[in-house]
């Protein structure tokens, strides 16, 4: 069998999360949250978790099912064809990578946590308007046996609801990696209003207190901690993507079959036939390179992040193809907020956006490959 289909498990794993999100979390089920000034769903989250979804990347011994990297972008990419909204790819994907990098009590307990729903994490890592983990600047000051935070972080996804928080920060050795309560004296969150209803926060760290339990692998050394925390995390978020595209697709294709002008249904013209045919193809091809990039964190990941920057910058165009010719083939109804077309193209402006763009990972790519 080729490592890019996906194997019985998998597929399981495919037709429970689809039956499930589809009643559960349909796209008028974010159109709720948004109207109501919600941006999560604790119920849905709990049922998540006793599905077992929260512990798909926690070893087992921890009480997950650690059923890897391609499972999770399976489960993320079912999540984006109806634009679920959740933790899961901040806490259940990335925070859980990074934490089962260290062996402690403390970071073993926290992975246990995670697995039973009990905890959400956020990611704060970027500073400026792009990603680019390598320039943090936020100041960790020696203070006696810890450390002193002082600066601010932007686009924390999920960290207004998150009770945890882990902190990229430089040190005088370098740049370290803190897992730390979002409620410590000194932490200030600042929500975001995001134009795709998600949950994101800016937050500015006074004087933050954090011992050196608080870091998270070594002192200097912060970035082997979350580099493949992060790498996870982007192969995931490609996997929601290629979701939100075939999701934007079916609801486009849908819509050429029932809509008639002159008598016949759209979707016997020709030219919207060829339009239609070349976004499936892209969704296809998308659909394999985001498999690919799983299958490559589970196996080989030293050497994944080729595949994983590929999956990202094909899903990011994709992505985009998709709403765009999902609004166009929709006509004058596309651009309504009546419409839910318009709610895959915000949420795939802002996955473009998060944990690197089109030009950092068209960036990684060439460096991966010698140029």
């Amino acid at each position: 069998m080729s490592t890019l289909l996906l194997n019985e498990d998998e597929i399981m794993l495919q037709d429970s999360a689809r039956g499930f999100l589809d009643n559960a979390a349909p796209v008028s089920h974010l159109r709720g949250l948004r109207d109501a000034g919600d941006t999560h769903d604790p119920k849905l989250w709990a049922e998540m978790a006793q599905m077992g979804w929260t512990g798909v990347l926690v070893p087992e011994e921890s009480g997950g099912s650690d059923m890897g990297h391609a499972a999770a972008g399976v489960l993320a990419q079912e999540m984006g064809k109806t634009l679920v909204t959740s933790p899961f790819l901040s806490t259940a994907v990335m925070a859980a990578t990074a934490l089962r990098q260290v062996a402690t009590d403390r970071a073993n307990a926290a992975l246990a946590q995670i697995a039973e729903g009990r905890v959400i994490y956020a990611i704060a890592v970027d500073e400026g308007h792009k990603h680019n983990p390598e320039a943090a600047t936020l100041a960790a000051i020696e203070d006696g046996n810890g450390f002193r935070l002082n600066g601010s972080k932007g686009f924390v996804v999920d960290g207004g609801n998150a009770d945890r928080v882990l902190v990229l920060a430089m040190a005088e050795a370098g740049l370290t990696l803190f897992d730390l309560p979002a409620d410590r004296d000194g932490i200030a969150r600042t929500a975001a209003s995001m134009i795709d209803a998600r949950d994101a926060v800016s937050i500015d760290f006074s004087d933050v207190q954090a011992t050196g339990e608080d870091v998270v692998g070594v002192v200097g050394d912060g970035m082997s901690v979350l580099r493949p925390a992060l790498e996870a995390g982007q192969a995931a978020l490609a996997a929601e993507m290629a979701g939100l595209a075939a999701g934007a697709f079916d609801m486009t294709v849908g819509y050429l079959k029932e809509r008639k002008q002159f008598g016949i249904e759209i979707g016997r013209f020709q030219v919207l036939q060829h339009r239609a045919a070349h976004l499936w193809c892209e969704t296809e091809v998308t659909a394999s390179a985001v498999r690919n990039a799983g299958r490559m964190l589970d196996e080989d990941p030293e050497n994944a992040t080729m595949a994983v920057s590929l999956a990202k910058a094909r899903a990011t165009q994709t992505a985009k193809l998709a709403v765009i010719e999902g609004v166009q083939m929709h006509g004058g109804i596309g651009m309504t907020d009546a419409f839910d077309m318009g709610f895959y193209m915000k949420r795939a402006r802002v996955a473009t956006e998060w944990l690197g763009d089109y030009g950092y990972h068209a960036e990684r790519v060439a460096a991966a490959r010698g140029f």
